[in-house]
Order: C-alpha cells, then structure tokens, then sequence
C-alpha cells in the first residue's frame, strides 16, 4: 500500500489521523484542518505559517498494542462484490499493525461451522497482490447451517478454541443479521458449550463476550444508511461499459435496446445507468410507472426518434414491478415497442457479469477505509457496545447501528409491498431521492411552451475533463425545461469575448452524457483582459446568467469577473461555477467532475505495470502523475493500487526521507513480495523529478531490484467519463440551473438583471455530506493561489492511512475514540428543489 514519503519511525501526534474510525465527527473535523500542522518540522519539512501545534492529549494509547492478546476473523458471505478483497487486506494489515492476529474465515458462514482449515492464520503478504481481483478471494457461501442454533453452536465453539472474540463480517443485510444474532447468543452459546464439555471454564472466561462489526458488499447498494456499499461502483462500470458497447450497434441499426440490471428489490444501478447514460425511461421497483404507462412511453420513443436520435435506451431493474405489484419483463416491454411503434428491438439481460471484473477505484478506496475503521471499532468494542456497520455518508466513514440500518432497510420492503412507494423512495435516502427527481425532470418533462424570458449562458474554462459534457448537457435540458433560452459558449472566456455564442437545443446535446473532453471546447485564456468585449456580447446576446464549468481557471475567471463589476455594469449579472478538472484542486468541494475517470485510468494503468513488475521479479515501478501542485490523484491512486510510497508537494520530503523509502523497498524484496511501485505528483519538488527519484532508485537498488519508470502524461485527461462522474457532472448541472434560476429572479428589477452582491457568483461544491452553494469571493481566502490549491484538503487525512498498510513503522494514537451516530428515521427532504 502507498506510504507517505517520510522516513519511519513514530511522529508525535500524527497517529490519531490514522483511524478516522477512533474520532468523533466534530473532532476529526477540527483535526482535519490541523492535519498538515501535525507533521514535524525536520529537515525539508516546513510547517505551514499561520499554524500552531496543538498540545499533545495526555495519556495516548499506543496502537501498536491496541491489539496484543486479542484476534479478529474476517469472513465475506452472501453474494460476492467487487472491492470485497481490499476490505480483507485492510482487516489483515490493520489488525497485524495493533498487534492482533488475525484469521482468515473461507467459504463465509459455512466455513465458521465447519472450522477446521477453513479458518486459518492471515499474513501480511497472504493479502498481497487482492487489490486488483474481484469477488472474493476467501470466498463466499450461502449458509444454511448457521441459520440453526446447533450451527451456530459449533461455530462459535470454532472462534473460541482459538481465541477469537471480534469478528468481522463482509456481506448484505441477511449476513449482518445473522451476525448480529449471533452475537446476541454468544453467553448462551458458551453457557451450553460449557455444560457439554465442549470448552473449558478458561476459555469461556477468556470469551465473555464477541465484538461484531459489519461492512456492506453488495452490487445493488440496497442497505440503508450508507451512501454506497462495497461492489456498487464497480457494478455500475460493468453496467457502462456494454451499455456504450450497445450504443454504438444501436445508431448503426436505429434499435431500440433494453437492458436488464441485478436489483430485485433495489433500483440504485438502473436509475444511476439511466442518468449516466441518458436512457429514455427506466423502470424501478422503489416507484412504479403510471397506469398509462405504455402510451407514455410509446410517446416518449416516438418524440427521441423525431428528434433525430437513432436509438432508444430503455433501462429495466430485475425488481421493477407496476402499480399492482405485477413484474414487468424486459420481454413486455419489448412486445410493446414492436407491437406498437414497430422498431427492431433487442434486449440484453446483464446477469453476473455485473458482479465481475476489476473494482474500481472507489471501491478499492472505499473498502480500504472501511477495513481501517472496522478493526478499530473492533478493538475499542465493549460488551455494552452494540454491533455496528461501517457506512459511507458523503466522503466520510462513520460507524451506525447494525439493527437500525436493517430495520430501516427492510421498512423499504415494507413500504413497496404495502404500495407506499413514495416512502420508499424517502427511505432509501436523501441521495437516492435526488437521483430520482434529476432523472424525472430530465427524461418526463419537456420545455414549456411559456417561456421564461431569461437567457443563461454554459462554458467551460481550463483543461478538459471527462463528465463535462454529462454537466452541460444537464444544465442546457434542465435550463430549457425552466424555460430558459440557453447559449453555448465555445472556447471558454475567449470565445464570449469573440463571440463564439450560439443557441443550443434540447436534442443537440442528447447523446453527450457519455463522451469524453469538451464538446464546447475550452481554454485557460482568463477575462479579465477582455472585459470591454465579454461586457459588449453579454449585451449583445442578452445574456442574464453564466454557468461557468471547468478547474482552477475557472474559480479564478470568476473571481475576476466579480471584479470586473465596479467598472463594468454588463458583469453584474448571477455566476456560478461547477469545479471541473482532474487534479481535484479547486476551493469550496472536496471532489470535482473529471477526477474520478482520471483516477481510474491511473489505478488501471497501475495494475497493468504491477502485472509486470510481479513476473519480472525484484522491480520498482516509479509513476508520475497529474494534478499540478495538488497530490489527490498520487495519493487516492496509492491507496487504490497499493503504492509503497506516495510523494506529493502538501507533504514535503527530504533526501533522507527517499533513502528511507529505499531501505523500506529492500526489505520487502526479502519477502515473498518481490515488486515495488512508487507514484510522484507532478510538481511535487522542483528538485527531485521523476528522472532524479528514478536515477537514486536506480543506483541505492542495485543488486537488490532494478527500477522502470512512466510519466502518465495526457492519458489521464482523456477517455469515457466514469459513472461517477457522469452521475455527479449530471446532478451538479442540474442544481447550478435550479440556482441560477432563483438567482435571477432575486436580481430582476423592472426587466433588468443587476447582481453586485458576494452571493451572486457561487461556487456548488460537494462538501462532506452535501451540495453546497459558497460566494467565490468567500473563498479566495481558503485558496493558495501560488500553487492553486485550496489551503486545506480533505483527503490529506488518508495519507496516513496509505503508510499503515505498506506496513511502515509509526505511532497510531488512539486517546480519541468515536461514538456512534443514530440512522435517521425521519422523511429526508432532497437538497433542492430542481
């Protein structure tokens, strides 16, 4: 895994970073923007002005012997999920780290009952090279022993002849259950297990109670409470990719194609494809279609092909189900498409394939920190402590109650058999609510013909980034269904200063959601050199509102258009800008559209060169990455395709810190983990390049390993869109629009739009759990406008993580410890009205 480039050894006050998992909330926020003031001084480390060392907690506990005297099992059950084997690995590595031992439970439940070799000792290199495979590599089963008490009678017999009284459990909502059961039994399964002989009154003593904390993997994310389970992602990838492959054989042939998604009794992956794919009607068994359905849908293909599209998508959760509870088949809806419009029509069942392949980057992410944060809820466990399951709610891990989340999960399936189904839609969560009403306005409304009056301007500003495309398209449809006359920009700033404006129609951007780069085109040119022009066409094409989507020049050309108002009357009208690039380094939102798809192409191309460096034997890899001055992309790329160090410019190195990483390399290749694969942001230091940091790789390794190295360059800019990005891209369109929208209003006096005010150019960003709108000019004080990057970075907090796991030597401090937060049963209200 990656490590940070800093020699080993403990570093005081550094370690509480390490277990997001051991912080309550209010503190790990507080933390967070500590964190860079925690790294000691030393030679080449400069602390950031302006911060102070906190004072050191009394009385740390040492993680390191967090865990002596104690074991942990991990087991994955139920169906299998992409990202299930970097969930083990962290279990493995962490527990290892804390002093733990740690085992391996094969074959799910029915390997806890059987015992025997079914239950054996993890190492730290029986984990390596997990990464990168799907499923699950100790494999799963449906257990219908443990369902019986006499099950779990000998299971629990099998955990205490060895010692094991925290467990870890990978699965669904019915293997957490059962776990949970499990744990409820454990003084009466001992008590009887006592009486029979079948262990002695030492190890009962020795096993009073069993500590169980759960993490989801599942494909159809079904299990409330968390934003995304283990496997989703990934899902959604495979989803993707053959709905682009059935695309293009569509146009050829003018078909129409339905596809059938896993979701028996979830439709989070078919209404994610059909906003990522811009499908033409999906069908979800959270809410059934109106009565009518079938004339309305036959209407809506009808109007895509007069509009000039040569093919229809149409998008079938496996659960999906009419008002009546009555199952429709994707083969229904075929036989009404031919019956009645007479297009040629396939459809496409996707099946397991779904569960295959490679896990994303996300997941492998997402499951790594999970795995973290498990083994210290494990460790921190008491017998008052309920069970509890690991959950991601916006970009952070946090720990909730097993049973609230499966009541409330299983309330979903109450409320859609009851036919409560727009409870249902509120139950799966405030997320799947906002995806579903994105979805509604952009495939069953269409412009009124009462217009609005206003016009709103789209550009995109800096480098190209893939999901742009999927965000103009969402803001010009959902602009046109405000009533709004929408204009296209091309070539950024440039281009309004030019004149490069043009009307753009709804069917224009219909097939845009899925290509890569700026179909706009985009420059880096900033304003404000030519405001005299840029003010003459906002005249001139009565322009009342800029969506500006695009990266760091794009915060700053705002800024600069803000500016520009005191002298230019025709500025002051509503921006806001929609972060776009894939270096992450834009202020006000902690993730940005493109960062995903460029992450993947690094993670991927990673795996590829590990590849080779494993049948090489005894070779470092040195990769150079994107991302300017921001190292989100070296570093969240070292967590997902386990680097064994991570250099970055917000944690600056010395040459002593990079001989450390050498030693640390040739120690490893005394293993049986003969492979070594390092990454380096671009603009990291001036003074140690990728040619220097290979050339001491080179010369410190030799006889040892011998080193390659690879600048990634323009391929990580390029390429499809990943879900993710489309799905964000898509939403964060649609709200800039419905913000706009109220902004101009606000700023209308008597036919006239006049905006001057800080909250008339905003910034939406996605911070911590939700989209937020920020005045621009609020933000120029969190940026670093030398090295264009916000001043505090989220992700930083992670690095910490990526040298636990390349199993360096440091100092975990654990004196804080979390407490878990309740699951919300009240009705969510979406974030906005779009």
């Amino acid at each position: 895994m990656a490590a940070v480039p800093v020699a080993p050894g403990p570093s005081p006050g550094l370690g509480r970073f390490l277990a997001p998992a051991a912080l309550s909330l209010a503190a790990l926020l507080l933390l967070l923007l500590l964190l860079p003031s925690f790294l000691p001084p030393g030679p080449g480390r400069r602390r950031p002005a302006g911060r102070k060392m906190p004072p050191s907690p009394a009385g740390p506990q040492h993680a390191e012997t967090l865990g002596v005297g104690k074991a942990i099992a991990v087991l994955t059950s139920g169906g299998d999920a992409q990202g299930m084997n970097a969930a083990v690995r962290a279990v493995v590595r962490v527990g290892i780290y804390t002093g733990a031992k740690v085992f391996f439970v094969c074959e799910g439940y029915q390997g806890l009952v059987d015992g025997g070799d079914h239950i054996k000792e993890a190492t730290w290199e029986s984990v390596s090279m997990m990464l990168q495979l799907g499923g699950t590599v100790i494999g799963s089963a449906r257990c219908q022993d443990f369902r019986a008490r006499e099950g779990r009678l000998r299971a629990a017999r099998n955990l205490v002849k060895r010692g094991i009284t925290n467990l870890c459990v990978i699965g669904g909502d019915g293997s957490l259950t059962g776990a949970d059961t499990f744990r409820a039994e454990w003084g009466g399964l001992l008590a009887e297990l006592l009486k029979t002989g079948g262990i002695t009154a030492e190890e009962a003593q020795r096993s009073s109670h069993l500590n169980i904390v759960g993490m989801v993997g599942s494909i159809d994310n079904d299990f409330c409470g968390t934003d995304m389970t283990i496997g989703t992602d990934s899902a959604l990838h495979r989803i993707i990719e053959i709905v682009d492959a059935i695309t293009t054989t569509a146009q050829s042939h003018q078909r129409t194609f339905v596809l059938e998604v896993m979701g028996r009794h979830c439709g989070y992956l078919a209404l994610i494809t059909a906003l990522a794919c811009g499908a033409d009607w999906v069908f979800i068994p959270e809410s059934p279609p109106e009565d009518d359905w079938e004339e309305h849908l036959c209407r809506r293909l009808a109007e895509t092909r007069d509009g000039g599209s040569r093919l229809n998508i149409i998008i079938v959760a496996e659960g999906a189900i009419d008002k009546h509870g009555k199952a429709i088949t994707s083969d229904d809806i075929k036989s009404l498409v031919v019956k009645r419009l007479g297009y040629d029509t396939r459809v496409t069942i996707l099946g397991h394939v779904q569960r295959g392949g490679t896990p994303s980057a996300f997941d492998r992410i997402l499951a790594s920190r999970m795995g973290v944060e498990a083994v210290m809820a494990l460790l921190e466990g008491t017998p008052d402590t309920p069970a509890c399951v690991v959950s991601l709610s916006g970009n952070q891990a946090v720990r909730l109650p097993l049973m609230e989340c499966v009541q409330v999960t299983k309330d979903v399936t109450t409320a859609m058999n009851e036919g409560r189904f727009e409870d249902a839609v509120k139950l799966r969560g405030r997320s799947f609510q906002n995806n579903w009403n994105v979805y509604k306005l952009l495939a069953h409304i269409r412009p009124p013909a009462t217009k609005s009056g206003y016009t709103v301007a789209v550009m995109n500003v800096g480098a190209p980034a893939a999901g742009m495309n999927a965000a103009v398209r969402a803001t010009v449809r959902i602009g046109l269904i405000h009533g709004h006359r929408m204009l296209a920009v091309h070539d950024g700033f440039e281009g309004l200063a030019f004149g490069m404006v043009e009307e753009i129609s709804w069917n224009t951007v219909g097939s845009w959601t899925g290509l890569g780069g700026s179909k706009l085109g985009t420059k880096r040119t900033l304003p404000k050199k030519y405001f005299e022009e840029i003010s003459a066409n906002i005249s001139k094409f009565g322009i009342h509102g800029l969506i500006i989507i695009g990266g760091f020049e794009a915060f700053t050309g705002g800024l600069e258009m803000v500016e520009g108002r005191a002298r230019f009357e025709e500025l002051c009208i509503p921006l806001c800008i929609v972060p776009a690039t894939v270096s992450n380094n834009v202020p006000g939102s902690d993730f940005s559209i493109g960062a995903d798809t460029a992450l993947n192409t690094i993670t991927t191309t990673c795996d590829l060169i590990k590849q080779s460096a494993a049948g090489t034997k005894r070779r470092v890899f040195i990769i150079e990455t994107m991302g300017g001055f921001c190292g989100y992309l070296a570093t969240m790329a070292g967590l997902a395709a386990g680097a064994d160090a991570a250099y970055i410019f917000e944690e600056p190195f010395s040459s002593r810190d990079l001989q450390a990483n050498v030693d640390h390399l040739i120690e490893k290749m005394k293993t049986t983990v003969k492979r070594g694969l390092v990454l380096r942001n671009e603009r990291c230091n001036e003074n140690y390049t990728t040619d220097f940091i290979y050339n001491l790789y080179s010369e410190e390794g030799k006889g040892v390993f011998d080193c390659r190295k690879n600048v990634l360059g323009h391929m990580q800019q390029g390429g499809s869109p990943t879900p993710f990005d489309r799905n964000f891209g898509t939403k964060m369109g649609a709200k800039a629009v419905a913000w706009i929208t109220g902004k101009i209003k606000e700023c209308s006096r008597h036919g006239r739009i006049f905006a001057n005010t800080a909250d008339s150019a905003c910034l939406l960003g996605m911070r911590k759990r939700s989209l937020v709108f920020q005045p621009i000019a609020e933000l120029r004080q969190q940026t670093d406008f030398e090295h264009r990057i916000p001043k505090e970075q989220w992700w930083l907090r992670l690095r910490p993580i990526l040298k636990i796991l390349a199993k360096y030597n440091i100092e975990l401090d654990t004196s804080e410890t979390a407490h878990l937060e309740h699951l919300t049963r009240k009705v969510l209200v979406p974030e906005a009205t779009l």
